[in-house]
Parts: C-alpha cells; sequence; structure tokens
C-alpha cells in the first residue's frame, strides 16, 4: 500500500480515542509517579474530543482533519500535555495542506512538523525526558523509510518499532521540565509519560496501518 485518502484517515481517530480510554488508569498511575496524575484523563479527554470532531466533518481534507483535531484537543484538554498535542496537530496540519492522500513522505513531513511544533512550544531538547525523545525518532524513522520508498505499512511498522526503543531509552533520562523535573534522579528508571502518549500513537497509527492492508 503506497497511500490513504482522506476518508480512510478518518478512521485513525476513533482508534486514537478507544486505545487512550483502555489506557487512562495506567497514564494515571505512571504520571503519578513524577507528576500530576491527570494524564490518563486529559488524554481520554482530548483524543474522544478530537474523534467526535473530526467525525462530524463533511468530506474533509487531510490538512483539515488534522487542524479539527488540533483545535478539538486544545479545546478539550487545555493542559500542558494537551497544549502540546494540540500544537502537534496543527503544525502537521501545515505539512498537509493540498495533500490528496497520505503517503510515507506526507507522514515524515506531517511527523516532522509535529516534533518541532512540540519542541517549539514546550521549549524542550532531546534528552530532556519529554514526549519530544519519542516523537523525533518517529518523524526520523519517517523520513528514513520515505527515502527508501518504503510501503505505508512497512513504514508505520518500523516507526512503531523506533518509538518503543526511544521510550525504554527514556528510563536512563533525568527529567528537566516540569513536575517532574523536581525530582531529578528519582525520575530516573522510569519511563516518560509524555513520552508514553507518543509511543502510543505510533503504535496505533501501525495497528490501523495493518488493518487498512489486510482489508
Amino acid at each position: 500500500m503506497q497511500t490513504l485518502d482522506a476518508k480512510s484517515v478518518a478512521g485513525l481517530f476513533p482508534r486514537f480515542a478507544d486505545r487512550f480510554e483502555k489506557e487512562r488508569e495506567a497514564l494515571i498511575e505512571l504520571d503519578s509517579k513524577v507528576g500530576d496524575s491527570d494524564l490518563g484523563l486529559t488524554m481520554a479527554k482530548a483524543f474522544r474530543a478530537a474523534s467526535d470532531a473530526v467525525g462530524a466533518l463533511d468530506a474533509p481534507d487531510l490538512a483539515t482533519q488534522m487542524k479539527t483535531a488540533g483545535a478539538a484537543i486544545a479545546k478539550a484538554a487545555p493542559s500542558t500535555m494537551g497544549t502540546l498535542m494540540a500544537t502537534g496537530f496543527l503544525r502537521g496540519s501545515k505539512a498537509l495542506d493540498g495533500a490528496a492522500a497520505l503517503d510515507v513522505a506526507g507522514l515524515a513531513s506531517f511527523w516532522d512538523a509535529y516534533a518541532n511544533g512540540v519542541a517549539m512550544r514546550g521549549k524542550a531538547a532531546l534528552g530532556d525526558k519529554t514526549v519530544l525523545d519519542v516523537l523525533d525518532p518517529i518523524a526520523r524513522c519517517f523520513k528514513a523509510e520515505a527515502e527508501k520508498g518504503a510501503p505505508l505499512e512497512v513504514a508505520c511498522e518500523a516507526a512503531a518499532k523506533a518509538a518503543d526503543e526511544a521510550l525504554e531509552a527514556t528510563k536512563l533520562l533525568v527529567a528537566q521540565h516540569g513536575k517532574a523535573a523536581a525530582f531529578q534522579e528519582k525520575s530516573r528508571g522510569l519511563q516518560d509519560a509524555g513520552g508514553t502518549v507518543a509511543c502510543i500513537l505510533a503504535v496505533e497509527l501501525n495497528g490501523f496501518m495493518k488493518a487498512a492492508a489486510a482489508s
């Protein structure tokens, strides 16, 4: 498979919403170790709102879907992580402006814009133990797969693997931002909560692509 049209891509958002609802308690527990304990609630609410908003659109293009998702997340979850996710989708939507279908190159551009938007909004750098430490490997993986001419399902599987490996690597880092930064060395050994959210996005995208390829 080389491309997905906008109608097909719309089905990705209910998948995100369902997964974050299932992971709500796990994310709350993870966030409670060095955070505010609200991440699970925030992400469940954010992605349900995004799913509802995108689902209500009438024959939208890819950029409009992503922009709508970002706006819905910003409204439903005006927390730090909600704002970062909203920013990612809003910046990513600009990278898909004018695209009639989603391909690997489009995903590379989307995730690059997403990661850069989050970095700028959150004033984070690689190694700070934030969501960026997983978003950046996802973006770089899609770029590499695009350069190889990989099919969509192959690229998405590679990105999910890269995200999982990057999330595992966050356990070695010390938090530099937010409430987690106050714990310093106590944050070492824990996977980053924000990075977990990014990993879920990549894993669900991979699952979505596998289902689409099989249908």
